[in-house]
């Protein structure tokens, strides 16, 4: 078969990236190789420049190199050092503290001088590769000096990673910062699971499809699963992890994300601003529980010490900087129901967790099941499970599962399933997923982003489950051995409306 070539698209305007955080982890792993690979496919401008902002004392030369390692240790493709080169030879650093005034008075003038420079024309893209603590103080910063201020023709834009809060009201306040020094279409909210090519292929697969659109209801749908489930611990981050917890650190971004593109109406055009407003609209639906319909509708649970594989994984309470009498889960399953026509009365059971048995995120739509009358007087026990699986990891791809007739003379039913890989189609090059949502910003092209009222709107269906668990303590907090399918209380979640999960450990798309 003859593999489609990607898509071609013309490189961005000329800019400057500046990134708080350049000597971090997020920097290493992931922002370099993205921008190595735009700069390997031809996005990024001849007018472009990297200034890297940290406390960490370096030279320009040192920062260069220090890149320059992170891209041949953390690189996802075989690399060119003709193309490291050109894409390193303008970066320059700063050095300072990010709550510190002169540390911007020194990035105002690096800026002045590379834009002379590389010609960039002023054009200035703030990234926060920082702590979240970090966010509100740099925007401040940013806000109150010429820094960041829109002039001349010349746009300034600011990308935070997740997580936009804590809960709620923290939230709330950030959101309040941040628009207070900065307009809301220079505010890039990033999750980088929207970059993965299979999530954004679920606006596509809906409304490109006369196939799926007309049967994307509560007449034909029964339920919808989403799961993120990870086979890593929580290994050295402890502090940060017992702080926040699964529903706090997954629910409100990546499983929201994956939940509003299923959920919302269809835009009216596909533009930012249509599309940002739908999905905002599908998480502004869900019904918010009082406080026992939380905890009725809703599992929390930690993992317990036991042998996966080799290994031996201790409890998560054994865990280094993590309190020994810890409640903070690290698994939750959530029953989630949307008032609205399109699905009232369809539940939608999302779930994520560490120490799992297998590492899978999908979208497992399960369709209403076919009457047996026509059957009755066949040898069929029951018909196959109707399934619409979207798997984003480890495979991207999309299966569907149904009925045939099993070869013979008699009839017998089985279930079969036909899946379609985006490797067997389409020739594209292993990507980290911020590849797009780098691009798409240096463009202006918010459509993958979060906006405030978006961020909010999530907060708002997660704040009724943080405040029934706190009011709850230890009470309801169940376990699970690390390397299982996770706890029994989340297969009783589903158990007691007739269903069931679809393993997470299984060999294929639709098995």
């Amino acid at each position: 078969m003859n593999k489609i070539p990607a898509n071609v698209a013309p490189p961005a305007g000329p800019c400057c990236l500046v990134i708080f955080g350049a000597s971090g982890d997020l920097t290493h792993r992931l922002l370099v190789p993205a921008l190595y690979n735009l700069a390997a496919g031809g996005l990024l401008p001849d007018a472009f420049a990297i200034i890297g902002v940290a406390r960490r004392e370096m030279s320009n030369d040192a920062f260069r190199s220090d890149l320059a390692q992170a891209l041949r240790r953390f690189a996802i493709r075989g690399i060119d050092e003709r193309i490291i080169g050109r894409l390193l030879a303008r970066a320059t650093y700063v050095n300072g503290d990010a709550d510190d005034p002169s540390t911007y008075e020194r990035l105002d003038r690096e800026l002045a001088q590379v834009e002379r420079a590389c010609a960039t024309g002023g054009n200035r893209l703030f990234y926060l590769a920082t702590s979240p603590s970090a966010f509100a103080p740099i925007s401040r910063h940013l806000g109150r000096s010429s820094v960041a201020r829109e002039e001349d023709g010349a746009w300034r834009r600011l990308i935070i990673e997740k997580p936009f809060g804590t809960d709620l009201a923290s939230a709330q306040a950030l959101n309040r910062e941040l628009l207070g020094l900065l307009e809301e279409h220079q505010i890039y909210r990033i999750d980088h699971y929207l970059g993965k090519e299979t999530v954004q292929n679920i606006l596509v697969l809906r409304f490109a499809n006369g196939l799926f659109e007309p049967i994307w209801n509560r007449d034909h749908i029964d339920h919808v699963q989403i799961t993120v489930a990870e086979t890593l611990t929580v290994g050295r981050r402890g502090r940060f992890y017992d702080a926040t917890g699964a529903l706090r650190d997954m629910v409100p971004n990546h499983l929201f994300q994956l939940f509003s593109l299923v959920a919302m109406e269809p835009p009216s055009r596909f533009e930012a601003h249509a599309v940002r407003s739908e999905k905002a609209e599908a998480l502004d639906a869900v019904h918010v529980p009082s406080e026992a319909d939380a905890l009725r509708d809703s599992v929390r649970a930690q993992y317990v010490a036991a042998r996966v594989g080799d290994n031996e994984v201790e409890d998560y309470r054994r865990t280094a900087d993590v309190s020994p009498d810890s409640t903070t889960e690290t698994y939750v399953a959530l029953k989630l129901m949307i008032d609205n026509w399109r699905w009232a009365g369809v539940p939608f059971y999302l779930r994520t967790g560490k120490a799992l048995k297998s590492k899978r995120t999908e979208v497992a739509i399960k369709f209403k099941q076919a009457p047996f009358a026509m059957f009755r007087d066949t040898p069929v026990d029951r018909l196959a499970q109707n399934f619409l699986v979207i798997s984003i990891q480890p495979d991207e791809c999309i299966g569907l599962q149904f009925s045939a007739k099993v070869p013979g003379p008699v009839i017998a039913i089985s279930g079969v399933g036909m899946t379609f890989k985006y490797q067997d189609y389409f020739d594209a090059a292993p990507s980290t997923g911020y590849e797009t949502l780098i691009y798409d910003c240096m463009i202006g092209d918010a459509i993958l982003f979060q906006r405030a009222d978006g961020v909010e709107a999530g907060w708002r269906v997660v704040q009724p489950f943080l405040d029934a668990w706190r009011g709850a303590g230890p009470n309801g907090l169940a376990l699970y051995e690390a390397g299982s399918e996770g706890p029994n209380e989340a297969d009783q979640l589903l158990a007691r409306d007739g269903r069931r999960w679809r393993p997470i450990a299984r060999p294929g798309a639709v098995s």
